[in-house]
C-alpha cells in the first residue's frame, strides 16, 4: 500500500529542451504533444520563461505569448503551468523596474500561467521581494527558488576567508544559509520553495541534509530541481525523495539525463520500490515518450548526443528491465539509506550507463560550474583564437567569483564570471595586470547593480574596477523604455501594437525589434493583398450587376466598313419596307445611306448618332420572321 505521494513538475517542454536542444522545439511539435499532456496528470508543467521568450522569437520566429496561450488552452487547467523568472531580471539580463515586472506577470497570468518560479542569481532577497508580492496579488502562485552553490575549494580559499573573517576559515553556503533564504521567501509569501541546483552540483549527502532541513523549517511544499551534468542528479533525486521532498522536477525519457534533469521513468522505478506514488499517469507518459523519440530526431542539428539515444524503456513492462539491472535499483536504495554516497553514485551511474544516458561530465564536476557556462567559455575562446587558454580560464573562475563577492553561478552571473575569467586568462597571457579589461556587466556586478553579493566585495577591488569603493545599487528610475517607432514603410503603424508586444520590446529590445518588424511587414502585405482582392471583388460585382445583353436571335445588319454614325432613322418596333432609310454613317469622307433590303420589323438598334463603329459592327437586329 502506497501512502506517500510525490508530485511531479515536468520540465520537458522548457528546461528539458533548453538544456539538451538549445530551445529549438517549434510550436508545431509541441502542439502534437498537448492532447497527451492534457491527460498525463502532472502537478506542474514548466512551459515558459527561461530562454523561451528570447529563443522562440530569435530562432523560431514565433510569439512567446502564443506559445503560452496555446498550451494553456490545450491543458484546460488540468496541470498547473509554470515559468522561470530571474526575479528583478525577469527573462533578460539587466534589472527592470516594477512597471516592467508587473506588466509581464499580469500578461503571463492572463494568458494562462499559474506558477512563477522566481530566483535571483545572487540569492538577494531584495531582488525577489516585489516579484513574489506581484505574483500573489495577481492571483498566481509564487515559487521561491533558492540557488544552490558551493564554497570555493582551491588553495586560495584559506587566505580569502582569513581576510574576511580572521584566521579561521568559515563556510558560507551551509544548510543554514539555504534554509534562511527559504524562510525569508516563505515569509514574503512564497507558496512553494525550490532548491534550485542549476549546475547539478548538489551531491546526494547535501540533497539529504538540505531537503530535510527545508522540510523541518518551512510549511509550504518543497521542490527539488537539479541536473545530471556532473553525475549527481539521479542519486540526489533519490535522496530528496527519501528525505521528504514534495515535488520533484523531471523530464520524460528522451529529454532527460545528461545536462537535463533526471528522467521520470527512472524516478518512477525508485519510487515504486519505496512505496511512493508518483502522481502522473505513466501510461500516458509512455505515449508522450514514444512521440518524443521522433521530436528528438527532428532536433538532431542541436543534439550533442544525436547518435546515442537512450535505449527504449517502458517502466510499466517488467520484461523491459533485466533482473540484474532491477537489482541495481534495490542496491542503490540500500546505499542511499545507509548514507554510502560513493556506492550510491556508482550504482546510479551503472543504471544510467545501461540505459544509454551520457556519462558524468568530470570537467564540469571538478570545476563546479554549470555546463552552459563551460560551453560558452569554449565558444568565446574559439572565437578569440585562444582555445589553448581554456584550462587557465577554468582555473581562474574561483578567483573571479570570489573577487565579485562569492556569487552563485547561474544566469546571468555564470556568463559574466565565465567571460571575465576568459579575459583574465588573456590579460595574463599578454603580460597585462589582472582585470585590465573588465566587461561592462562585470563592472555593474562589482558596483552592486545586480544586488547584494553573498559576501561583501572588497572596497579596494570595487574601486579598482568601478572607480569608487562604494556599493551602488541599480537605479530603476533611470530605466529607459525602448523606443516604439512608427513604421512609415508599413502604413504608419507602431512597431509594437499591443501591451504584449510592448513588453517584449521592453525586455528583449534587440530580438523583439526584428521579430515585430516581420509581423508588421506580414500584416501590411496581407492588408495590401486584402485591398487588392476587395477591389477585384468590387469590379467583378459591378460587372455582374450590369444587365446582360439579350441574345441575338434575328437577322443582323452589320457595318460594311468602319465609320461614324451620322443619324439613325428607325427605332425598335418600326416596320420598314424595302428601300426605307435605316441610318446614315460617314466613312471615307462620304455619307453612306443604309436602306432596308426587304420588309422587316426593327427589334434592336445597337448604335446611336455620333458613335464610331468598326468593320462588321452590329448596327440593327430585325425580328425573326
Amino acid at each position: 500500500m502506497m501512502n506517500r505521494k510525490l508530485k511531479i513538475r515536468d520540465l520537458t517542454l522548457r528546461d528539458g529542451q533548453q538544456s539538451l536542444f538549445a530551445t529549438r522545439m517549434p510550436q508545431a511539435e509541441i502542439d502534437k504533444l498537448l492532447p497527451l499532456y492534457e491527460e498525463a496528470g502532472f502537478y506542474i508543467m514548466e512551459v515558459w520563461g527561461g530562454a523561451v521568450p528570447d529563443s522562440v522569437m530569435r530562432y523560431l520566429d514565433e510569439s512567446p505569448w502564443n506559445r503560452l496561450r496555446t498550451v494553456s488552452d490545450a491543458m484546460k487547467g488540468k496541470s498547473l503551468l509554470s515559468a522561470l523568472s530571474r526575479g528583478r531580471n525577469l527573462f533578460g539580463y539587466v534589472p527592470y523596474p516594477n512597471s516592467v515586472l508587473e506588466g509581464f506577470y499580469k500578461e503571463a497570468i492572463k494568458n494562462g500561467l499559474n506558477v512563477m518560479r522566481i530566483f535571483d542569481a545572487l540569492n538577494d532577497i531584495d531582488n525577489v521581494r516585489d516579484s513574489i508580492k506581484m505574483i500573489n496579488d495577481l492571483g498566481g502562485i509564487a515559487d521561491g527558488a533558492v540557488c544552490y552553490t558551493v564554497d570555493p575549494k582551491d588553495d586560495e580559499q584559506k587566505s580569502f576567508f582569513a581576510k574576511l573573517f580572521g584566521s579561521k576559515p568559515k563556510k558560507i553556503f551551509t544548510d543554514e544559509y539555504f534554509v534562511d533564504k527559504a524562510k525569508q521567501m516563505e515569509a514574503l509569501g512564497a507558496k512553494i520553495i525550490t532548491l534550485k541546483d542549476m549546475a547539478g552540483l548538489v551531491n546526494p549527502s547535501r540533497a539529504a541534509s538540505i531537503i530535510s532541513a527545508l522540510k523541518a523549517n518551512v510549511s509550504v511544499p518543497v521542490d527539488f530541481h537539479t541536473h545530471c551534468t556532473p553525475g549527481y542528479g539521479l542519486a540526489s533525486s533519490l535522496m530528496a525523495i527519501l528525505n521528504g521532498v514534495d515535488i520533484l522536477d523531471t523530464n520524460i525519457w528522451y529529454f532527460g539525463g545528461g545536462s537535463a534533469a533526471p528522467a521520470i521513468e527512472l524516478i518512477y522505478v525508485f519510487a515504486k520500490k519505496l512505496g511512493v506514488e508518483v502522481e502522473a499517469n505513466m501510461e500516458v507518459v509512455g505515449k508522450i515518450r514514444e512521440a518524443l523519440f521522433d521530436v528528438r530526431k527532428s532536433l538532431a542539428a542541436f543534439d550533442l548526443q544525436k547518435d546515442n539515444f537512450p535505449r527504449a524503456f517502458n517502466p510499466l513492462d517488467p520484461d523491459d528491465m533485466p533482473a540484474e539491472i532491477d537489482a541495481l535499483f534495490d542496491r542503490a536504495i540500500a546505499a542511499a539509506k545507509a548514507g554510502n554516497e560513493a556506492q550510491l553514485l556508482d550504482l546510479c551511474h551503472q543504471i544510467e550507463a545501461y540505459f544509454g544516458f551520457p556519462k558524468p561530465n568530470e570537467l564540469v564536476r571538478n570545476a563546479e560550474v554549470p555546463g552552459g557556462m563551460y560551453s560558452n567559455m569554449v565558444a568565446q575562446l574559439k572565437q578569440l583564437g585562444a582555445s589553448d587558454l581554456l584550462d587557465d580560464a577554468m582555473r581562474l573562475i574561483p578567483k573571479v567569483r570570489r573577487d565579485a563577492g562569492l556569487i552563485p553561478l547561474v544566469t546571468p552571473t555564470s556568463q559574466i564570471v565565465g567571460s571575465q575569467a576568459v579575459s583574465l586568462a588573456l590579460d595574463r597571457k599578454n603580460g597585462k595586470p589582472d582585470y585590465s579589461t573588465p566587461s561592462m556587466q562585470f563592472t555593474s556586478l562589482v558596483k552592486g547593480e545586480y544586488g547584494h553579493t553573498p559576501v561583501p566585495v572588497d572596497p579596494a577591488f570595487r574601486e579598482k574596477i568601478t572607480g569608487s569603493p562604494e556599493e551602488k545599487a541599480y537605479d530603476t528610475s533611470k530605466y529607459k523604455e525602448p523606443q516604439n517607432p512608427t513604421l512609415d514603410e508599413f502604413g504608419g503603424v507602431k512597431l509594437a501594437v499591443n501591451p504584449e508586444e510592448e513588453l517584449l520590446l521592453a525586455l528583449l529590445p534587440n530580438v523583439a525589434n526584428g521579430f515585430l518588424k516581420k509581423r508588421r511587414a506580414e500584416e501590411y502585405q496581407a492588408a495590401q493583398a486584402a485591398i487588392a482582392a476587395e477591389e477585384e471583388a468590387r469590379r467583378l460585382a459591378e460587372e455582374a450587376a450590369k444587365p446582360k445583353p439579350e441574345p441575338i436571335t434575328g437577322e443582323v445588319l452589320q457595318a460594311p466598313m468602319g465609320g461614324t454614325i451620322v443619324s439613325v432613322n428607325v427605332k425598335p418596333g418600326d416596320e420598314v419596307k424595302t428601300g426605307d432609310l435605316l441610318l446614315v454613317y460617314e466613312a471615307m469622307k462620304m455619307e453612306n445611306e443604309v436602306e432596308a433590303e426587304h420588309p422587316a420589323v426593327i427589334k434592336r438598334v445597337f448604335v446611336e448618332a455620333g458613335q464610331v463603329v468598326g468593320l462588321e459592327a452590329n448596327l440593327i437586329e430585325f425580328e425573326e420572321n
